[in-house]
């Protein structure tokens, strides 16, 4: 038979065959590699975990950050510059023109910032509770 057919197994299910390897060289269970046999000479070690595989590293994490970051900086540059139309903006009692692409950005920053103050707040808020729970342990 050619690969891709199937063909009844010991175990009454039906199975692909792989390329002429007899059932009992693969594992009854989909999607998990067949075992391969180990290594009888004297000495021998197995392979490092994950010696193929590539590691994480923090500077490849940084460097993947500042890719993205350029690249939503890319955007943002091309979104201001198509939005030039001057829009008047009021805010308590000031008042001024400017492009809608900067209001807009304006206002998404102060919104960022708010943000990030009330989570730092949250942060030092966890950061004491924890310290006087460590200290009452400590007693």
């Amino acid at each position: 038979m050619s690969a891709g057919q199937y063909t009844p197994g010991t175990d009454g299910p039906l199975e692909p065959r792989d390329n002429g390897t007899p059932p009992a060289d693969r594992t009854g269970t989909p999607g998990v590699p067949a075992a391969r046999p180990a290594d009888s000479s004297p000495g021998a070690t197995p392979p490092p975990a994950g010696a193929g595989e590539p590691r994480v590293t923090r500077a490849g994490v940084v460097w993947a950050a500042v890719v993205a970051a350029l690249a939503l900086l890319i955007l943002l540059i091309i979104f201001i510059l198509q939005n030039q139309d001057l829009v008047l903006v009021r805010f308590l009692g000031f008042e001024g023109s400017l492009p809608l692409g900067m209001a807009l950005f304006i206002a998404s920053v102060t919104g960022g910032v708010l943000v990030a103050a009330a989570g730092g707040a949250r942060i030092l808020q966890l950061r004491a509770n924890a310290r006087r729970a460590r200290a009452t342990q400590r007693r």
